[in-house]
């Protein structure tokens, strides 16, 4: 089950194309939370470090970092464990779920067998240590036994009292004994044992000679001397009876053991009073680091030479040289991002605030995030004090005049954000309404700027829960005129006749206003509750997830049970009305409703007027009329992070689709721009075509669906096809199927009528 991390290849034929400055058609990208390490292991050049959804690796002289995950040839995601063998060269993974990677040069080798394994009982590795060629994990089972040459399982010791399972917490072997760490006490067996798997063949040691019984943690050898943790207490044999060698009186996090030392991550009155212990046996003494703002929270330290290197919780990557610290910073999102995405100005924003199926606040200081030439940003209390105050900012709009950021909070109110030292907070005083029966609490659920300029807001809960600032700085709040629990607004679309429709939260439909001629006047508002059945919308379910509003102007909405489609928004007011329909969609031989058995959690359309769609089972891209599958991505047959998608967004420049899940955000290089009224800064990539290319390339700053041609210098046509919105894409084969050979083409743009538009050229080299 060898794979090759894709990421080194790209890497590689970057070089030859680098003058673009654009990552090739169908990558998919990363944007992981790395900055929370849990271990650190080293091997001669690198240092290796987990986080929660992957491993990074840093140069030891140059702090050159290596991000690697599940978007890249890993083939899960939630480390729980890694470990460098120095004899093999091979770092090897484990996850929660019990998967295991190795990472031998430029491969990943994958060994699912324990993860497949339909035995009961925890399977979680808890620890890793290696014996020569083998890898033995310490999990809920016992020590299961991994051939590092075969990868594969060679065999697996359940050692509990009576043969069945028993949780390992750590493993060792000295010349001629293993060592397990168990629940049931400090365990021991010969090497050559006939059977290690035999219970009987293993004898417990704890309870014994001064070694108290119960759980013991760890078990290291040092210099053929073997060295217990039982507790916060650290136990030696000296060839008759065990003693006590260390004991500090703080609690210890986690203890590990690297090159005769003893590395314990230690905490005394709370998180506050927390350090690291470098016990050399040798001297019997300790090296303490403390109270150094390189460190937050300690969660495993290791020794490299003159260094101690901690994983950090809070710092990531810290590494400590006699009395300086350095820290290595990954730029990465970080927390649990479920509020909207919003691509603007080339920019994407991203809410970091929560809130539950319920509609209830949950108290998530992430704030928000930006995402601008490849660097994170984030805006919430860590760094701006006054943030503090409004968590759980779910939704986000941007002034398309001065680029003033409106950031809604689902409690603490509405922020008006133009720097960190500039800005406004609407709650008490505002228009911006309490919500009934919940004093001092200011819910803001949805927010969109018209074509007018006028900020339109959900004041889910408020008495007047639905609010406009409108384009002169003035405001006007309005009530709902329909009977609504808790008075509930969430978020908003604004369709091309200026309608504003309405998210209704927890079951309950679709509120759209019209507001006549002037906002001021309600005497001409129209308001519209669209639900389900014939006459009142025919919304295939009232629980409504999306809402969107496509290139034809069409209101496409997202329902726990599929899509339904509003073609004609223009005459929902007019005594005809205007119903939703499901069209059919034709998937291999297949055909039914569109997502008719589907939770539709998101939707985002693309340049080409093409439908992006997150479920709870993946990603599917439909056609711009909705009626046949174009691709569909899941955990499965992709890098995408999760089956469940929680929100999308589409950079109109790149076409790059942004995936929000439960395991973090991911992107994926698609094949349909924005396009243009006219042709102009035509650019293809890669140009030239390295030798050995079998990628897609791609003709952008087309045109909207423009005609392309690929043509040889004499004029022969080589290919044709229409743009995806600004964007063509071409595999580099002619009409028969056949590779172009080396050599100078012609890329020429028309459009219906024939005329030529552009005209560019495209090198394949041998």
């Amino acid at each position: 089950m060898l794979k090759i991390i894709p990421g080194l290849l790209l890497s590689l034929l970057a070089v030859l194309y680098s003058s673009a400055q654009l990552k090739p058609i169908g990558e998919w990208r990363e944007h992981l939370e790395f900055t929370p390490a849990t271990k650190v292991t080293v091997s001669p050049d690198l240092i290796y470090v987990a986080s929660k959804f992957g491993v990074y690796s840093v140069s030891k002289k140059e702090n050159i970092i290596e991000r690697f995950s599940k978007v890249n040839g890993l083939s899960d995601i939630g480390v729980s464990n890694i470990l460098y063998n120095n004899s093999t060269h091979q770092l090897l993974i484990a996850y929660n779920n019990s998967n295991v990677d190795i990472l031998y040069r430029n491969d990943v080798i994958n060994i699912p067998y324990i993860l497949r394994s339909n035995v009961s009982g925890d399977k979680r590795i808890y620890e890793i240590s290696f014996v020569n060629d083998k890898a033995y994990l310490s999990t809920g089972l016992g020590v299961i036994v991994i051939d590092l040459k075969k990868y594969e399982i060679s065999s697996t010791f359940y050692i509990g009292n009576t043969g069945g399972n028993v949780k390992v917490n750590g493993f060792a072997a000295d010349a001629s004994r293993f060592y397990a760490a168990t629940d049931e006490g400090l365990k021991s067996a010969a090497q050559n044992a006939a059977n290690l798997s035999d219970y009987r063949n293993w004898t417990l040691i704890s309870g014994t000679n001064g070694l108290p019984a119960g759980a013991t943690q760890k078990v290291f050898v040092i210099q053929n001397k073997i060295f217990v943790q039982t507790g916060n207490r650290l136990y030696s044999f000296n060839g008759t009876s065990w003693t006590v060698v260390y004991d500090d009186g703080y609690r210890w996090e986690n203890v590990n053991a690297a090159e005769d030392v003893i590395l314990i991550c230690e905490e005394n009155s709370g998180w506050a009073d927390r350090r690291i212990s470098v016990f050399n046996p040798s001297t019997s003494t300790a090296q303490v680091i403390q109270n150094l703002p390189a460190t937050q929270f300690p969660y495993q330290a290791t020794k490299d030479g003159n260094e101690v290197l901690l994983a950090d919780f809070g710092k990531g990557l810290v590494r400590f040289n006699g009395n300086s610290a350095s820290g290595i910073s990954i730029n990465s999102p970080y927390g649990r991002l479920d509020g909207e995405m919003l691509f603007t100005d080339n920019t994407l924003f991203v809410c970091g605030g929560s809130i539950n199926e319920a509609w209830n606040y949950q108290f998530n200081n992430t704030g928000f995030f930006t995402y601008k030439e490849n660097q994170w940003n984030d805006y919430n209390r860590r760094k701006i004090s006054w943030m503090d105050t409004v968590l759980d900012i779910i939704t986000i709009a941007v002034d398309p005049r001065d680029k003033k950021i409106y950031a809604g909070s689902f409690g603490g109110g509405l922020i008006e954000f133009e720097t960190p030292a500039k800005y406004k907070i609407y709650k008490k005083g505002s228009a911006i309404g309490e919500a009934v029966g919940d004093p001092n609490n200011y819910r803001v659920g949805g927010l969109a700027f018209d074509a007018e300029n006028n900020l339109w807001i959900s004041n889910f809960g408020a008495l007047n829960n639905f609010v406009v600032k409108k384009a002169d700085g003035t405001w006007k709040q309005m009530r709902v005129p329909f009977v609504i629990n808790d008075n509930m607004t969430g978020g908003i679309v604004i369709d091309d006749f200026n309608q504003k429709w309405i998210q209704v939260p927890q079951g309950n439909g679709i509120f759209v206003l019209n507001h006549g001629a002037s906002i001021d006047n309600t005497a001409d508002d129209r308001w519209k509750w669209v639900q389900t059945g014939r006459g009142s919308g025919n919304l295939p379910s009232n629980v409504v997830n999306a809402i969107i509003k496509d290139k034809d102007g069409f209101i496409w909405v997202g329902t726990d049970k599929g899509i339904s489609i509003f073609q004609c928004p223009g005459e929902l007011f007019t005594a005809n009305g205007c119903e939703a329909f499901q069209p059919i969609v034709q998937f291999d031989n297949f055909a039914g409703l569109l997502f008719q058995d589907e939770e539709v959690r998101a939707m985002a359309v693309d340049g080409a007027n093409r439908k992006w769609v997150g479920t709870r089972n993946g990603v599917w891209l439909i056609s711009a009329d909705g009626q046949k599958v174009i691709e569909r991505f899941t955990v499965q047959n992709s890098p995408l992070l999760s089956n469940e998608i929680i929100r999308m967004a589409i950079d109109p420049v790149s076409g790059e689709v942004y995936f929000s899940t439960f395991n973090g955000i991911c992107s994926y290089r698609s094949t349909a721009t924005e396009g243009t009224e006219k042709t102009e800064n035509i650019l293809v990539f890669p140009n030239p075509v390295p030798s050995g290319y079998k990628g897609t390339i791609a003709v952008r700053g087309l045109a909207n669906n423009s005609i392309v041609k690929i043509t040889e210098l004499n004029g022969r046509l080589v290919y044709q096809t229409r743009s995806l919105g600004g964007q063509a894409v071409w595999n580099g084969n002619d009409y028969n199927g056949n590779r172009v050979s080396s050599g100078v083409y012609l890329v020429l743009t028309t459009d219906d009528a024939g005329t030529e538009k552009a005209k560019t050229k495209i090198v394949f080299v041998k």
